[in-house]
């Protein structure tokens, strides 16, 4: 198992226990898949948040790489084919879902995305369990997507992962603040502690990355797709006019080869190819950010949270953010960081000549607004605690 998500797990677990008697509610999480990502590791944090507390957890997916880390969270796991978005397939899986609910004595189900949330649905429908939906994210307006997210909105308790998304609920959905609830994420504090990175750690990513000792390192994490901003990024570099710098982008490319080939092009046109690292993606994100004197977050469209700005936060790194979407409420602008407009190379030029002009004092105190931020408002103790809470108010 993953390092980080072992000790999140075990934190989830252990800080959100209640006491509770250890045949509690059954809580059925539904979701097309567990792969790697945030939403399912919400959903393993949860499970071991539930189990800790004396609830029962269990899970309905396909399957994926995660379904092991379910079991050390003391969770079950459900294999169905709920990544698929045939109504046919869904039809069926809403009758699987059903029969599940009735025979182990779910009793309250949690849908984690569109497809298998219209087939868990109508399961607690029919079986008359109480139904909770979670929005990740502002989805698409036209009509046909409208239809198809609306299930998301159907929730006998609507969690919304920032205020943003819960506004876009509220405005396109007509969902009321009866059901509404913003549970923002959470990380795990403790891995995300620069007092927990060994230089070893370091050392074991920075040799690779070819990371020279002598220049501050700018940081960009995240996926290589459009919307993430690289270019926006570059192109800031490229404004910026310095040579002494080291920018890395830290993500795989996902089969993205001609994305990657168009970025390196554009940093060798600007000239700076010998500034620019693309490496792939990076399963200690705890070192990598000690790694960085300022972390980018650069996206076109709104996140609808925005996980690298708190994690660097935590990690007492300045960050450098979009100024929409969930990034307004996880950053302390001038504080923690700055919050620039998207699109404008200008304006994250001119933050980065900010950021890296601080002083060790000037940097020391943003570090400690950074990780105050997130003690105080973006733990996993603190999202499972409220997500627990949620499926209390339900269940009475």
């Amino acid at each position: 198992m993953d390092s980080t998500l072992q000790s999140s797990i075990q934190a989830a677990g252990a800080e959100a226990a209640q006491g509770t008697a250890s045949q509690g509610p059954l809580v059925l999480q539904v979701l097309p898949a567990m792969d790697m990502g945030g939403v399912e590791r919400g959903t393993v944090q949860t499970a071991a948040a539930l189990t800790a507390a004396g609830w029962r957890a269990m899970v309905a997916s396909s399957g994926g790489p995660m379904v092991h880390e379910l079991s050390r969270a003391g969770a079950k796991h459900i294999e169905m084919p709920l990544a698929a978005k045939r109504p046919f397939r869904m039809l069926r899986n809403a009758d699987a879902l059903a029969d599940l609910t009735n025979r182990e004595g779910v009793d309250l189900v949690h849908a984690r995305s569109r497809a298998p949330a219209w087939s868990a649905l109508s399961a607690a429908r029919r079986t008359d369990k109480p139904f909770v939906t979670t929005f990740h994210n502002a989805y698409g307006h036209n009509w046909l997507k409208h239809h198809y997210n609306k299930v998301m909105a159907k929730g006998d308790k609507v969690i919304a992962i920032s205020d943003f998304v819960a506004q876009h609920v509220r405005e396109t959905y007509g969902v009321d603040d009866d059901r509404l609830v913003t549970i923002h994420r959470g990380i795990n504090a403790d891995i995300f502690d620069p007092a927990n990175v060994s230089a070893e750690r370091m050392i074991q990513l920075s040799k690779p990355w070819r990371l020279p000792d002598d220049r501050p390192v700018i940081m960009l994490p995240g996926r290589l797709t459009r919307w993430k901003g690289h270019s926006v990024l570059i192109e800031a570099l490229a404004i910026l006019g310095r040579k002494d710098i080291c920018c890395v982008l830290v993500g795989g490319d996902q089969g993205r080869t001609a994305y990657r080939q168009k970025l390196e092009e554009q940093a060798r046109r600007r000239g700076l190819d010998q500034v620019l690292r693309v490496v792939e993606h990076c399963s200690d994100m705890a070192a990598a950010y000690m790694l960085a004197d300022v972390v980018v977050s650069a996206s076109t469209h709104p996140e609808g949270f925005g996980r690298v700005a708190v994690e660097a936060q935590a990690m007492g790194r300045p960050v450098i953010a979009t100024d929409h979407g969930g990034s307004r409420e996880t950053i302390w602008h001038d504080e923690s960081g700055w919050l620039v407009p998207p699109n404008e190379p200008e304006a994250m030029a001119a933050a980065l000549e900010r950021a890296l002009s601080l002083n060790q004092a000037e940097r020391e105190a943003m570090a400690a607004n950074g990780r105050d931020n997130v003690e105080q408002n973006f733990t996993v103790t603190l999202m499972c605690q409220r997500i627990l809470a949620v499926y209390q108010s339900l269940l009475g």
